[in-house]
């Protein structure tokens, strides 16, 4: 996969921007490869949570710019590089199992696209984001923007594109743009010990959890009949059977779902 190496490694499966010369700066072949990479873990039902790093110190410094005079040398370039971006955000975005970005070094322009597009971010105490597109005469695409303005609010989500200035993970963290910051030399074994205790846990009730929250956040009403019957499904599937069983004989749950949940739309 180029500068993208997928790593499945029992039920972690990790995606990691692998061009370190370059900060893993992210080229047009890239997006297409996140693309083909979330559509592989999609296959992978032994594949329970995923993290996506970078390689060498850092996460990435954004989009290529090197290819730049390429990839916007007319309209339909434009369009094809612009939509590769975007079906790479959606497909990991879409992912129905958890995804963790492990922010190290620089997540900048489409490097923070990339993680705003996880579920949650573990950040170093070293690192620096920024969405700095004003600088280049650019423009976010609408699903980063809207990753964006769901995570910190739409004045916020103003203020970081207007100004593109850097955010440091103390506040990072404050406005919920990040959702842990670690010392930098722990961050990557916090990450894996996270991954490991969701992969232990119940898979029927985490993607379950993940579908409910995302549907909420869109604005699917609280009393819908798809919620009610994910709930209900939920009672009736064989990880509760299990969970209550275990707990009755005090041994730690043996979860067996990995099929994916199919009411919410």
């Amino acid at each position: 996969m180029g500068d993208l190496e997928l790593i499945f490694d029992g039920a972690l499966a990790r995606i990691r921007l692998n061009a370190p010369a370059r900060r893993n700066a992210i080229n047009h072949a890239t997006w297409r490869a996140v693309t083909e990479a979330c559509a592989a873990i999609a296959a992978r039902s032994e594949a329970l949570v995923v993290v996506v790093e970078g390689a060498g110190g850092h996460f990435s410094a954004g989009a290529d710019i090197a290819e730049f005079d390429a990839v916007y040398r007319d309209g339909a370039a434009t369009r094809d590089y612009v939509g590769a971006i975007q079906a790479a955000l959606g497909a990991l975005a879409a992912l129905d199992r958890p995804t963790i970005a492990a922010i190290d070094g620089a997540a900048i322009g489409g490097g923070l696209a990339v993680a705003l597009a996880c579920d949650l971010r573990f950040t170093a105490d070293d690192a620096h984001l920024a969405a700095p597109p004003a600088r280049l005469g650019l423009l976010y695409g609408a699903t980063e923007t809207s990753r964006l303005v769901a995570l910190i609010g739409p004045a916020r989500a103003k203020d970081l594109l207007f100004s593109g200035r850097r955010v440091a993970p103390a506040e990072a963290l404050a406005i919920g743009l990040v959702d842990r910051v670690l010392p930098a030399a722990e961050l990557h074994g916090a990450v894996e010990t996270y991954a490991a205790e969701l992969a232990a846990l119940s898979q029927r009730s985490i993607r379950g959890a993940k579908r409910i929250v995302e549907a909420l956040a869109a604005g699917v009403a609280r009393d819908s009949p798809a919620l009610a019957a994910e709930v209900e499904d939920a009672a009736l599937d064989e990880d509760f059977r299990e969970g209550r069983a275990a707990f009755a004989a005090r041994r730690a749950p043996r979860f067996t779902f990995r099929g994916a949940t199919k009411h919410i739309a």
